[in-house]
């Protein structure tokens, strides 16, 4: 599958949750329940993922954890807030350049409409070493 699949795919499956749950539940439901799905559908999905990184020879063990990492590329960051801010959209651009993942879905299941929580984030950093 390539990513733009991939993407449709799990924002489907974000829609069809929070259509059935609603919002404003605690984020830890929807991550559940999210990761089952997505497994269902024959996707990699890795929840709560540790990560260590490396920066000028210096290694940082355990420097973040990501909420869900699907096939190893599509890193999700979920939220269930009222409202998303500056702060989530950089969390998650950090995880996708220390990573140098090429895309992330920030979905925030705290809003009216998942349309309004849903936003995808693309890496453009370029690794020219």
């Amino acid at each position: 599958m390539e990513i733009n699949e991939i993407t449709k795919l799990i924002i489907n499956c974000a829609i069809e949750i929070h259509t059935e749950l609603g919002p404003g539940l605690l984020e830890l439901v929807y991550e559940t329940i999210l990761h089952k799905m997505l497994i269902e559908r024959g996707l990699n999905v890795e929840r709560q993922k540790s990560v260590s990184f490396a920066f000028k020879g210096f290694h940082f063990d355990d420097g973040f954890r990501i909420d869900l990492l699907v096939n190893d590329i599509i890193m999700i960051e979920l939220k269930s807030v009222e409202k998303l801010l500056p702060y989530h959209h950089k969390q998650l651009l950090t995880y996708l350049r220390l990573m140098n993942r090429p895309v992330g879905l920030l979905i925030n299941f705290g809003t009216p409409t998942l349309k309004e929580g849903l936003k995808r984030i693309v890496n453009k950093y370029e690794d020219n070493g």
